[in-house]
């Protein structure tokens, strides 16, 4: 079911996609973030859906979305087999009915209230408008803080080097555009297992391969403040570790599928 905003009339706004996925949120869940998420958008005149893509959850996330989404109009909720984030974001949007697609986190560090700032870069003729988080990363430790600077400035010698942060889990693409940017990914055309909550470096391919298509793209800096409470998909200095260790072999490899022409516009069948 679509929410549409009374005042909003029938020839108002395009329609917005919230796509968040969701892989044992259990303990973000039972702190509210949907109860905000929801708050946020009962006071918005454009007309909205709420998106939840789970990701094969073990931990009872699952009930807790489809509970929630039973009480509030405008939610629907999706489970999907385990695939990692990038397949849950992906496949949120495939059952997304917007003209735009914005994807954010489950934990909200980012809060939906942000949204207000990119959506009038899209009257403005932008076709992906990112969050960025800044330098500064509120919550962050002191080694993420460097480790996270290090990589920043790493991939900007070689990728993507007009934009600041590639990593803030809140994006809005033209729902058309990210149906056919996903599929080209390494992360779907790449046929392997994934377990855990599998990140990757998806991000960095996703705006690389837009840049590479023409795509104009906009960085807007947003609140963000490190509120994640789930312990259980994975957490310590190891997980950073190897999601530090993920990222950079991820952007190894779009340097691999650069030079051997991968990133030449394909037609494909989309969601």
């Amino acid at each position: 079911m679509v929410h549409t905003s009374a005042e909003a009339g029938p020839a108002a706004q395009a329609l917005i996609s919230i796509v968040i996925p969701c892989y044992n949120e259990a303990a973000n869940l039972r702190r509210g973030v949907l109860d905000e998420v929801i708050h946020y958008l009962a006071g918005q005149d454009r007309p909205w859906e709420l998106v939840i893509a789970d990701d094969g959850s073990s931990d009872g996330s699952l009930a807790l979305c489809q509970q929630f989404a039973e009480a509030h109009r405008g939610v629907r909720v999706f489970a999907l087999p385990h695939g990692g984030k990038p397949a849950a974001v992906y496949g949120g949007i495939c059952e997304a009915r917007g003209d735009i697609v914005l994807f954010t986190d489950m934990d909200q560090s980012t809060p939906l209230a942000e949204m207000a700032k990119l959506l009038p870069w899209f009257e403005r003729g932008y076709e992906v408008v990112i969050g960025s988080r800044g330098l500064e990363r509120a919550g962050f430790s002191l080694g993420r803080r460097v480790a996270s600077r290090l990589f920043r400035m790493a991939r900007g010698l070689v990728l993507l080097r007009e934009i600041n942060d590639t990593q803030c889990g809140f994006k809005a693409l033209r729902r058309e555009l990210a149906a056919e940017l996903f599929p080209n990914l390494s992360f779907f055309t790449t046929q392997s297992a994934h377990t855990g909550w599998t990140v990757s470096a998806f991000d960095v391919e996703l705006l690389y391969l837009a840049q590479q298509w023409g795509v104009s793209i906009k960085e807007v800096e947003v609140e963000w403040h490190n509120r994640d409470v789930s312990t259980t998909k994975g957490r310590g200095k190891s997980q950073f570790m190897r999601e530090s260790l993920e990222m950079a072999r991820q952007v190894v490899a779009i340097l691999r599928n650069r030079a051997a022409g991968k990133y030449r516009r394909r037609e494909q069948s989309r969601c």
